[in-house]
């Protein structure tokens, strides 16, 4: 069929002096068959800026800023004197002496100590996930008495720093090392068993507020299947809640390996020291600090950080729970 030309003033229902627009065959863009479109405005700098340049500009001053420590780091690793002095022209001199000498040198176990620090890491994130999702679940679906005071007291005792237990806590392990020295002074499990104490609380409240997010209905149409607690939290809740759990287990993960003062007290044999116990004594002899060496440790240091956020940030971006009310 012919394209049907527009008139003004005639018997479309259109004003005197309007005009209408007629699509095309399909596919095809609208024919206009009124005035002119204006002119496109020319790009100007300034308006630019003021509508959005000034963000781009932002960002890229919090990037400056967060990449530099990176950068620096890496530099003085590749530094081959050893020292921060040489450090300041980034890049001025490239070497692998400080990788090569902390791999290679006998008298500090890098390797031992690396394996150390991803095992008790490793045990330590999977554990706290799992008791924090279990308390988590309990205080979330369950009334039960007391289930407010614990609650509280969760909060209340978050409020003092870890620190000031570190004396309290070696007490408690040394006492413990008498009877059971499996889990006593110089064992890995001991030193799980303190970071899940302490994480316990934060963890088991961080989790409480997501679990709260998710629609009891759910759980009362699989109890009329006949679905007990236990088979609601393991098959269905866990599934729905695992943004929240690679949230945890991410941070469990880079809380253990950084900690440094409760690991120092309870780790007194080299061999069983972790990364950030044992990288410290290249840097504790006032006379001579191996900053190169320590920086290169660093850095393969935070390869498995780097690694485990890159495999579990599409849980942390993703809702999954955003299609369970369907």
């Amino acid at each position: 069929m012919a394209e049907q030309e527009a008139v003004p003033g005639t018997q479309t229902g259109l004003l005197a002096g309007e005009t209408l627009i007629v699509p095309g065959p399909k596919g095809a863009e609208p024919v206009d068959h009124g005035r002119p479109a204006a002119p496109k405005r020319p790009f100007s700098f300034g308006r630019w800026f003021k509508a959005t340049g000034w963000r781009h500009l932002v960002g890229l001053v919090v990037v400056v800023f967060a990449l530099f420590p990176i950068v620096f780091v890496v530099s003085s690793s590749l530094n081959p004197n050893g020292t921060l002095t040489g450090s300041n022209a980034l890049f001025s001199k490239i070497g692998f002496d400080a990788y090569a000498r902390i791999l290679t040198n006998p008298d500090v176990p890098f390797t031992t100590w690396f394996g150390n620090t991803l095992i008790i890491a490793g045990v330590t994130a999977l554990l706290t996930v799992f008791l924090g999702s279990l308390a988590a679940y309990s205080f979330s679906r369950m009334r039960f008495t007391g289930r407010r005071f614990g609650l509280i007291t969760i909060v209340v005792v978050q409020m003092f720093p870890q620190m000031l237990a570190v004396v309290a806590i070696f007490l408690v392990v040394t006492q413990i090392t008498d009877w059971f020295p499996a889990i006593g002074l110089s064992t890995h499990i001991g030193l799980i068993m303190v970071y899940l104490g302490g994480a316990l609380g934060v963890n088991t409240y961080l989790m409480y507020g997501y679990f709260n997010t998710i629609p009891t209905s759910i759980d009362e149409a699989a109890k009329i299947d006949g679905a007990g607690h236990a088979r609601i939290f393991f098959t269905i809740i866990l599934r729905l809640v695992a943004p929240i759990l690679a949230v945890v287990a991410l941070l469990s993960f880079i809380f253990t390996v950084n900690e440094y003062v409760v690991a120092s007290a309870i780790l007194i044999d080299t061999d069983s020291q972790t990364l950030a116990v044992g990288l410290t004594k290249l840097v504790s002899n006032p006379r001579y600090a191996d900053w190169a060496a320590f920086s290169a440790g660093a850095v393969i240091a935070a390869l498995p950080v780097v690694l485990l956020f890159l495999y579990l940030q599409k849980y942390i971006v993703g809702g999954l729970s955003a299609g369970a009310v369907k």
